[in-house]
């Protein structure tokens, strides 16, 4: 079995592939918007701050009434360095009236265009806050993010432009990616693991279960598949072992059916054939071959009961076997079966008991169950002891039901015994030398004429005392449906 990838490792790699797919899922949608609140919240404040300084030139303005005046480059200056700023202020007609140009020498930044905005952003502007990230006015590689309003000064509209660095966002972008990036990693970690692990003794039960049941298509049925196995359904795993337990019990009857039915075909066969023989060749003188025949003709009977009770057990185990149900005396079966064994109750001194009861009738097959009757009563007379009592019993119960029972005394029927009485082929330790005939059929045929009946079937013993079997049948077989 090694080399052979059983079904949960590959449910376990796509098990795998899943989760790193929803890690990376919700760490680009949880990395997007963190970074768009994040950015989101840098625009307010640059907002903030933007309409703060104009607020404040518009106070400075009153004063100097001067948009150049040191006092308002003072004021930007202080904004621009305190606050990383870049601010332009434009007049009505888009011209810029005051930048960083007017005192520094140097800037490092530099607005594009600086000196005139277009009709089009002024009306962007007088919109409302305009507040983007954009590209086009400083550096293509670096964005800037751009707070856009417009004031007055003494009733004449002005326009600002403030841009602010980016290196927040995209430093807080950074680590976001890089702590959910190791989040990821120790969560997935983690979870393969633990994973592993469970998939791992899912993956040996699974091989344990496909050795096993190559074992069992084998014949060999000397394990039993592990049903204690966690978060797998024991309940397959019980009808699988069930199945193989009566497969095999269902290979050694077929065994024992082998070589009882052999050794008790092989026993008259060969008593047939060597009587013939002896006719034919003439070891066996004509005076006595009268004799011999019948020996012959004995055994012939013997091999036509075997033959039609397996023929028997093969009807009722295919279901083609049709009760003629109709309305019996079962007082007058018992009493005729029992008198087929006159002979062997008179030579064991038998007491027999109950056949004067009142006459009990039911809707049976009458030969079926005479069947059944014949081979409980010959069970009793040759099991009983000599001398002891064999008893009958009819009763009729409130619910439209008869019961037999057929009971004798003697060694009766250990615990075990008891239990395994209705098995094919069985035969008990003391019945082995009593009965070498029989092949152990007669109540395994018993009780499948009883189930045809719908009835039961059942066995009462006392070891040393009695064994009694009693049988139930219905005073009126179902009606079929349909």
């Amino acid at each position: 079995m090694k080399g052979r990838k059983s079904s949960y490792d590959k449910l376990f790699i796509f098990i795998i592939i899943i989760i790193l797919s929803i890690n990376i899922i919700l760490g680009i949608v949880a990395i997007t918007v963190s970074s768009a609140i994040y950015k989101s919240n840098r625009l307010d404040e640059l907002q903030k701050i933007g309409d703060l300084f104009t607020g404040c030139m518009e106070d400075s303005y009153s004063e100097r009434m001067n948009v150049r005046s040191t006092l308002i480059k003072n004021l930007h200056k202080r904004f621009s360095s305190k606050y990383h700023l870049m601010i332009y202020i434009y007049d009505a007609n888009g011209n810029c009236v005051l930048s960083d140009a007017d005192y520094e020498e140097n800037p490092k930044k530099v607005v594009k265009n600086s000196g005139k905005i277009s009709e089009k952003e002024r009306e962007l502007i007088t919109k409302g806050g305009y507040l983007v990230f954009e590209t086009k006015s400083i550096s293509a590689n670096e964005p800037y993010m751009l707070y856009g309003t417009c004031f007055f000064l003494q009733n004449e509209i002005m326009y600002a432009k403030i841009y602010s660095n980016s290196n927040a966002v995209n430093s807080f972008s950074a680590r976001l990616i890089a702590f959910y990036s190791l989040f990821c990693l120790l969560t997935t970690f983690l979870q393969v693991f633990i994973l592993s692990r469970r998939f791992k003794r899912l993956s040996m039960y699974e091989n344990d279960f496909r050795r096993i049941s190559e074992q069992f298509a084998k014949r060999d049925f000397s394990e039993n598949i592990p049903t204690g196995v966690p978060y797998t359904t024991p309940e397959i795993a019980e009808y699988v072992n069930t199945v193989a337990a009566d497969v095999a019990k269902s290979e050694e009857t077929s065994k024992t059916f082998i070589a009882n039915v052999s050794h008790e075909l092989r026993t008259p066969i060969t008593t047939i054939g060597g009587f013939v023989d002896g006719i034919l060749d003439g070891t066996i003188p004509k005076g006595r071959q009268k004799e011999y025949l019948i020996l012959v003709s004995k055994e012939i009977k013997r091999l036509r009961i075997l033959i039609s009770s397996m023929l028997n057990m093969s009807r009722f185990e295919t279901g083609t076997l049709r009760p003629n149900f109709r309305d019996v005396n079962l007082t007058d079966i018992v009493i005729q079966t029992v008198l087929m064994f006159e002979k062997k109750i008179e030579d064991k001194h038998l007491e027999v008991e109950g056949l004067g009861s009142d006459r009990m009738s039911a809707e049976v097959d009458p030969d079926l169950i005479q069947q059944v009757i014949y081979n409980l009563v010959e069970n009793a007379v040759k099991f009983i002891n000599d001398g002891g009592i064999l008893s009958f019993r009819f009763e009729r119960s409130v619910n439209g039901s008869c019961t037999i029972g057929i009971k004798n005394t003697g060694e009766g029927l250990k615990n075990d015994e008891i239990q395994q009485v209705f098995d094919r082929f069985y035969k008990t330790d003391s019945s082995r030398g009593k009965d070498t005939t029989g092949l152990g059929l007669g109540l395994a045929i018993s009780r499948k004429i009883v189930h045809l009946h719908h009835g039961h079937i059942v066995v009462k013993s006392v070891y040393g005392e009695y064994t009694e079997f009693l049988i139930q049948l219905p005073e009126k077989q179902p009606k079929k449906k349909g």
